[in-house]
C-alpha cells in the first residue's frame, strides 16, 4: 500500500467508524455534502450556519513534566479559540502547544481540517468546552473535507463522552 492509499484508507475507516457509531446509537444526525473545505469559517459559509455552531477540533501536545507528554483533542465553538493557558492549568502542565501535523493526523486518524470531535485513540484525551455540548445544532467535518455532519450537542456529549471543561477563549475581536 502506498502512503496515499494508506492515508485514504485510514480516513475512510475513521468516517466509517463514526457512521457506525451514530447508527448503532440511534441518534438523529444529518450528513451534508459540500465543496471540499477544511477551514472553519469557510466551511460554515458553505453549510450556511454561524461558526458558533461548529465544533473546532485542535490536537494539543501537553507536557506535564520532563518525561510525560499527553495528547489532548480540544473541542471549542468554531468562533472561539482554544485557551492554551486553561488547558495548561487543567493538566497542571509545564507546556501546552499545538501538536505537529503528523502526530495530530496519527492520533485523530484524520487530516487537518477533518478532525472529528471524537477520539478513537486511547492516547488522545478528549476535552470539550461546555459551550460545545450546549449547542442545539453542532456541525463538524465528518473525517472528510467534502462531507459534514449535524448532530445535537447533547447527543454528541452522550456518544463522545468528552471531559467537559472551560477551554475556549473569547473570539479574537476584529480591530
Amino acid at each position: 500500500m502506498t502512503d496515499r492509499t494508506l492515508d485514504h484508507h485510514l480516513h475512510h475507516d475513521t468516517y466509517s467508524h463514526l457512521i457506525s457509531l451514530l447508527d448503532a446509537s440511534c441518534v438523529d444526525y444529518r450528513l451534508i455534502d459540500h465543496e471540499p473545505e477544511g477551514s472553519t469559517e469557510a466551511v460554515c459559509a458553505l453549510r450556511g450556519h454561524p461558526s458558533s455552531e461548529a465544533a473546532k477540533c485542535i490536537v494539543l501536545r501537553v507536557k506535564v513534566d520532563r518525561r510525560t507528554t499527553r495528547h489532548v483533542l480540544a473541542v471549542v465553538p468554531g468562533d472561539r479559540r482554544v485557551d492554551l493557558d486553561a488547558v495548561r492549568t487543567l493538566f497542571a502542565a509545564r507546556y501546552v502547544g499545538f501538536s505537529d501535523a503528523a502526530t495530530a493526523e496519527r492520533l485523530a486518524r484524520a487530516v487537518p481540517g477533518t478532525v472529528l470531535p471524537f477520539s478513537f485513540d486511547p492516547d488522545l484525551e478528549l476535552v470539550a468546552d461546555p459551550d460545545v455540548v450546549a449547542q442545539p445544532k453542532l456541525y463538524f467535518n465528518a473525517a472528510r473535507l467534502d462531507r459534514s455532519l449535524l448532530i445535537s450537542g447533547a447527543d454528541y456529549e452522550r456518544l463522545a463522552k468528552p471531559r467537559i471543561e472551560r477551554i475556549a477563549a473569547p473570539a479574537p475581536t476584529a480591530a
